[in-house]
């Protein structure tokens, strides 16, 4: 392993970064600095979030800078403004002996006039999200025309986020000459399309495999029915007694149900999605990173970007839509050397979307079991008893106390008081687990080298009417005349159940077609929805529902002739995960909670 004077590191750069504590350079840092020290071909980094891809670009960009001249000649690009401030903040740290070099985040949600001040005074470098500096550019209050060196970091995070237009404006402005670094965890065709457009025959480093999952995370996977989805949470939480983690929901409104129900059953959690103001997420963030918050609920666009080191886990409250989003997911634990967990709840349907994923990032999946009631309070006591064991006595504080406590139990032996200890600990955990039924785990009918799985042309000439699927025990499978050509999408298809049928209705699997789509609902509900959404209108397009024939437990329709999925609808149409909300959303959520109890979260 090379040093980073080896690697060409400046002596004022290494003093730095060694008060900081680093010592060796990582595998990304040691193929991409000594690159960009010695050429000026423009680089591609394919590496995984937390592998240290800041300092791989950063360390080389603050050497080439030149101190006297007061003007941007670096830009570095990023989705989030929390990502913009590590950044910012990185940089700031390791030039601390360059003397004269200022580093400014440009971001959203903070004045823009004190950054357009600090424009005028002068800097040298513009750590920035793609929609502020847009606004500063039509302000013609800064001046790219003298960058020479442009950084995309996390590059297919800010395609996925809609940033194409602004990177295009952006990039449009700095001069032909200068040097473009793009850093992603991903190579999705999004990426390739700027790679042509934008850079000059580059050089591409990749450390490990594209889109390969990070060695230091464990993937693991719980079969379970989509109503006890949030049950399987809160018992995979219990188990860990010191998680400390990320649980990753599909929606904003699913992110709140999800924190809310959390908070309610006395864990230590809270959300984050773009419904909060930015001074919310950022009190949100504050008590996060502090530890103050256990389990932070977030959606895929609020947690992009997090500066937050040492998470344990990362649950996936079912998987996302793009398999590539996976990959960023998990990638926020085992981070700078560490191990981590990332865990995804699951049902039967899915299983096919986690073999996908399998092969998209090079590693195995373990099938967990759900911990029993037992399992739970049994680790839940030993880390307790670890607690006492390992917690600081201060003697001159409680030695005036001491001796009253001695009287006080000296009548109990000593194996009566640590009775008494775990029974006030854990009278109500234990208690909540007698009464509580076990999780049950869906029969998997068609395992990893069962032989009878059906191929995709036996299920094609199968159930068309209903697209090849029938719905779940209990649902029923409607149609919807709206696909992908009028602008649908899962979200905008549970927007219209929410906005025209009069009560909350659960929705399940939904499938988005090119012209027309399928939802599950349940049964008791299905004709509801039918009478409220027939003969409303899309985008001026009126809008017909119907059970699809097949399609579930409920009243079913004729032949739909032409309104079945074809076969090449299908093999187009993504394969959507089948819980977009918790159908246990409004059911009590254990026995316990039918009787009015409520569990306390012990750690």
């Amino acid at each position: 392993m090379k040093t980073f004077e080896e690697l060409g590191v400046a002596a004022n750069i290494r003093k730095a970064i060694e008060e900081m504590g680093y010592e060796n350079p990582m595998p990304v840092q040691e193929e991409v600095i000594p690159y960009l020290l010695g050429d000026t071909t423009d680089v591609i980094a394919l590496a995984q979030t937390g592998t240290g891809k800041t300092a791989a670009f950063g360390l080389p960009v603050l050497q080439k800078i030149e101190i006297k001249e007061n003007v941007p000649q670096a830009l570095i690009l990023c989705p989030t403004r929390e990502l913009c401030l590590q950044i910012a903040g990185d940089l700031s740290d390791y030039s601390k002996y360059i003397d004269n070099l200022r580093v400014l985040p440009v971001y959203g949600g903070s004045s823009i006039e004190s950054q357009i001040k600090s424009l005028k005074r002068g800097v040298q470098i513009i750590v920035a999200t793609p929609g502020r500096l847009i606004d500063l550019i039509n302000r013609k209050t800064v001046d790219l025309s003298n960058v020479k060196y442009v950084v995309l970091d996390e590059a297919d995070e800010m395609l996925n986020m809609g940033f194409t237009e602004s990177i295009d404006e952006i990039l449009s402005k700095v001069p032909q000459g200068r040097q473009m670094l793009l850093f992603s965890a991903t190579m999705p065709k999004e990426i390739a399309k700027i790679t042509k457009k934008y850079m000059q025959s580059p050089k591409e480093i990749t450390i490990g495999r594209k889109n390969e999952g990070s060695n230091n995370v464990k993937h693991v996977y719980y079969m379970v029915h989509a109503k006890d989805k949030y049950l399987a949470l809160k018992r995979i939480a219990d188990y860990y007694p010191n998680i400390y983690g990320i649980i990753f929901c599909r929606t904003r409104r699913e992110t709140q149900e999800i924190a809310d129900k959390l908070i309610q059953d006395g864990y230590n959690a809270d959300s984050l999605h773009g419904d909060l103001s930015q001074a919310q997420r950022d009190y949100v963030m504050q008590k996060f990173r502090i530890h103050n918050i256990q389990l932070l609920v977030a959606t895929d666009v609020a947690a992009r970007g997090l500066d937050v080191d040492s998470l344990t886990h990362v649950i996936n409250y079912g998987l996302p839509d793009d398999i590539e989003s996976y990959t960023h997911r998990s990638g926020r634990t085992g981070r700078a050397g560490k191990t981590g967990t990332s865990i995804s709840i699951v049902h039967v349907k899915e299983k096919g979307k986690i073999r996908e994923i399998e092969k998209i990032i090079n590693k195995k999946f373990e099938q967990g079991a759900i911990p029993s009631g037992e399992a739970i309070c049994e680790k839940q006591l030993f880390n307790l008893v670890d607690r006492i064991e390992k917690v600081k006595v201060n003697e001159d504080e409680i030695s005036n106390l001491l001796p009253s406590v001695y009287r006080k139990l000296d009548w109990l032996e000593k194996e009566d008081i640590i009775k008494r200890v775990v029974a006030l600990e854990f009278n109500r955990l234990i208690d909540y687990y007698r009464d509580a039924d076990e999780i049950e785990t869906p029969s998997d009918r068609f395992s990893r080298d069962d032989k009878s799985y059906p191929r995709r042309k036996d299920r094609d000439r199968s159930d068309r009417s209903s697209g090849g699927r029938t719905a779940e025990k209990g649902y029923s499978r409607l149609f919807i005349n709206i696909g992908r050509t009028d602008n649908v999408n899962p979200a905008t298809l549970m927007g219209l159940v929410n906005d025209f049928v009069p009560e909350k209705v659960n929705i399940g699997r939904i499938d988005i077609m090119q012209n027309f789509s399928f939802f599950e609902v349940p049964d008791r509900d299905a004709q509801k929805v039918i009478k409220s959404m027939s003969r409303q209108e899309q985008n001026g397009r009126r809008i017909s529902v119907e059970v699809a024939q097949g399609g579930g437990s409920g009243e079913r329709s004729g032949s739909r002739g032409g309104f079945g999925a074809s076969r090449s609808d299908r093999d187009r149409g993504p394969r959507r995960n089948s819980d977009f909300k918790s159908r246990s959303s409004s059911k009590p959520s254990d026995k316990s909670q039918r009787k009015g109890g409520r569990k306390p979260k012990f750690s």
